[in-house]
């Protein structure tokens, strides 16, 4: 756990708990211990940790927050989560959390809202932490403890702008989509735009017999139906295969969260061939992760450039003419550019199939994956 501590530069450490630690609490009943969510509301709908409240606050009052004239209460949203924070928030442990919070550090001004909320609750005595490695890191070690439904709308259209998740926002950035499959640092944030009222209805066709689409595509009897769709191909470390007891469906599940230490590449040889057997076998296959944004898409853009010998640009232009909000995280666009590397797409222009066996390695280990040249379809 980390402390309040000085440094040489005055910096100070903001004080953090272990997904560990909070593991250990859970088990034992956490009697004492009140949790709040720093996301959006969508990603807290989507999945959170047990017990977890939401906060949630309306860009436009940022700037009281910031100045100390908004009570936190004010901004949680339900009013039972209200009254359990009033009660307690003087007499538990508060913990909260965001999307992928590795190290928290504060210098005069909080950047973050979560730092922001995090010094608040100090100053006036509370016993308040943050959670090291967010909701993501808690989600991937321990998803026992996190409670997840599938009965949420696919992010087709912008959010509200009146009302916020507090994750990754910055004091003095404007607040554009809360939305998403991701934590800031996704490929599009610097557009800071929010995603248009004009999305197509889920899921997208991006081949013949190929589908890119969102969780709640997944559990949609009838959506799968209507498209012929057998194979799905579940990029997330958690969602569940919804129909792997019924024998019509086969299904492969990347366990990958949306976060810039993980390493989807590696998956990339196995995920291109379960959507390549679909294919061939003329059966649906549906690409999805939670909102259908950037980790399906990432693993759709790398079955591209190896099915059609596309470029990564080509690859990604041909995804985003079909679905306009696509946004894989930074980290995965530099996994897709290595994969590009390899497959030996120099230009957009040369598009020839290349010859013989092919190997790659992935940006975060030395393993080394061989790709077998799939025939067209």
């Amino acid at each position: 756990m980390r402390i309040w501590s000085g440094s040489v530069d005055g910096t100070k450490m903001m004080p953090s708990k272990s997904v560990e630690w909070l593991q250990d609490e859970l088990e034992s009943g956490a009697s004492s211990l009140l949790l709040l969510d720093c996301r959006s509301h969508e990603l807290f709908e989507s999945s959170h940790i047990e017990t977890a409240i939401n906060i949630a606050i309306p860009g436009l009052m940022l700037r009281r927050l910031k100045k100390g004239n908004l009570p936190i209460r004010s901004i949680i949203p339900n009013n039972d989560d209200k009254d359990k924070f009033v009660k307690r928030c003087k007499t538990d442990t508060l913990l909260l959390y965001d999307e992928a919070t590795l190290d928290c550090q504060e210098s005069g001004a909080p950047g973050s809202v979560l730092a922001l909320l995090l010094q608040k609750l100090r100053d006036d005595g509370c016993k308040a932490y943050y959670l090291e490695g967010g909701f993501s890191r808690f989600q991937t070690e321990y998803p026992e403890h996190c409670e997840t439904s599938l009965d949420v709308s696919c992010p087709s259209s912008s959010p509200p702008a009146s009302v916020l998740g507090l994750g990754g926002l910055r004091i003095s950035s404007d607040c554009s989509d809360g939305e998403s499959d991701r934590e800031p640092g996704s490929a599009t944030e610097s557009e800071g735009s929010p995603m248009p009222n004009n999305q197509p209805a889920f899921p997208v066709q991006i081949l013949p017999y190929l589908y890119l689409g969102c969780a709640k595509d997944s559990s949609n009897l009838d959506v799968l139906g209507k498209y012929n769709i057998k194979y799905i191909l579940n990029v997330t470390p958690n969602l569940p295969n919804m129909f792997e007891h019924d024998r019509k469906f086969k299904y492969k599940q990347i366990p990958i969260s949306d976060h810039w230490s993980q390493n989807l590449s590696q998956f990339f040889p196995e995920a291109i061939s379960f959507i390549d057997e679909a294919r061939s076998n003329k059966c649906g296959v549906l690409v999805h992760c939670l909102a259908g944004i950037s980790r399906s898409v990432t693993v759709t853009v790398a079955y591209l450039m190896q099915e059609l010998h596309l470029s990564l640009n080509d690859a990604y232009d041909f995804v985003k003419r079909k679905k306009s909000n696509i946004s894989p995280n930074f980290n995965f666009m530099g996994q897709l550019l290595d994969f590009e590397r390899t497959l030996g797409l120099k230009s957009p222009c040369d598009n020839r199939s290349p010859s013989g066996p092919l190997y790659f390695t992935t940006p975060t280990n030395h393993n080394v994956f061989q790709l077998d040249t799939l025939e067209s379809t």
